[in-house]
């Protein structure tokens, strides 16, 4: 097995593991276990176990926020991008593996001890919101709009996963439609 194939081995086996049981709840034989790589490849490929958590989370980002963007995409320009935002994530929310936000999760866990998984998670968050305040201003609101939108997606990402309902998107999106305004959501 190459390289490549080795480590997308291991990081589909650490990713799956760290979001279904926690981070901290899951051991690095427990990684090797699941990518059916020795140890010694294992620790070949990531010497320490926060760099594994840092490359799945970077991993997980790129997938993520291009699965979002694509969603937002087929949708026409305007406000309607703005709330197909919300609609993504009721259909992420139902997705029989979903166990809330990955970054959020991860930060829970380990942001105050680990600096460069903090440093990952922040930048997943900051794109966020740059790609919200795109959408944002290109349909024509002001930038100011942003936070509150962004607050809405991150709420509902929280309240889905504790509740273990969708519907906090169906709300999230109801209150988008308010801030943007009476045609919001209308074609």
């Amino acid at each position: 097995m190459d390289h490549a194939e080795a480590e997308t081995r291991l990081l589909d086996a650490a990713e799956g593991l760290f979001y279904e049981r926690g981070i901290q709840a899951v051991g690095m034989d427990q990684v090797r276990a699941a990518s059916g790589l020795s140890l010694k490849r294992l620790y070949r490929l990531f010497p320490a176990k926060s760099e594994l958590v840092k490359a799945c989370l970077d991993r997980r980002d790129r997938r993520w926020r291009a699965r979002l963007a694509a969603a937002v995409g087929e949708r026409p320009e305007g406000d309607e991008r703005v709330l197909a935002v919300y609609d993504w994530l009721h259909a992420w929310f139902t997705e029989p593996d979903f166990r809330g936000c990955a970054f959020v999760n991860a930060y829970g866990e380990l942001g105050a001890v680990d600096p460069a998984v903090a440093d990952v998670v922040r930048a997943h968050k900051r794109a966020f919101r740059a790609y919200m305040a795109e959408l944002v201003t290109a349909a024509g609101h002001p930038e100011a709009l942003t936070g509150p939108l962004v607050l809405l997606a991150e709420g509902a990402m929280t309240a889905a996963a504790i509740s273990g309902s969708p519907e906090a998107a169906r709300e999230a999106r109801r209150g988008a439609e308010r801030l943007l305004g009476p045609a919001a959501g209308r074609s």
